[in-house]
């Protein structure tokens, strides 16, 4: 199985942009966190959501097709597969739990960011209704893409309160390293 080290050092030789390495690095973290709450393989996760986005920067057109290569050239198919799957646009099955997660995570964790960030009080004092009330303003973070986020906790299986939850925690445990 890849390492996290060998994980992070194809990450670096793709990714330069620090806003995009820290929402892959915290990515990373909320993965690791589900995995633990599931009882499922926490590098698996916590791999998956560091490498998601690795070679968006480098190659936006091809975005994800070259991670997801090097990785099931590496063997890690269902790493590859997860990546894949990661944006529901693209018309892939969403096979296991991991699948899911990376999905349910990705768009909602960027934006769980993006309100904290406009806080004085950064992530410290962010509730899950602060969220969902910015997820209604479309002017609001307007990249991201709302059906992405309701589609993925759907499939997820996960309440939409307790997901956003969630990743505070995560998130605030993790605020200093994030600068959130």
């Amino acid at each position: 199985m890849i390492s996290r080290a060998e994980a992070r050092e194809i990450l670096i030789s793709l990714t330069k942009s620090q806003s995009l390495l820290r929402h892959m690095r915290t990515l990373e973290l909320v993965m690791e966190a589900y995995a633990e709450k599931f009882g499922e393989d926490k590098e698996t996760w916590a791999i998956a959501g560091l490498l998601h986005d690795a070679d968006y920067e480098a190659y936006p057109e091809k975005h994800p097709q070259v991670i997801v290569e090097k990785l099931t050239d590496m063997g890690e198919t269902e790493i590859a597969h997860a990546i894949s799957a990661h944006y529901t646009k693209w018309n892939v099955p969403y096979e296991t739990r991991l699948d899911k997660a990376l999905l349910a995570c990705d768009e909602l964790t960027g934006f769980i960011v993006a309100c904290a960030q406009v806080r004085p009080e950064g992530i410290v004092n962010l509730e899950p209704k602060s969220v969902i009330k910015k997820l209604k303003d479309k002017g609001f973070a307007a990249k991201v893409e709302r059906d992405e986020v309701y589609k993925g906790v759907e499939l997820l299986g996960v309440d939409l309160n307790s997901h956003i939850a969630f990743i505070i925690e995560v998130l605030k445990t993790n605020k200093e390293e994030l600068g959130i």
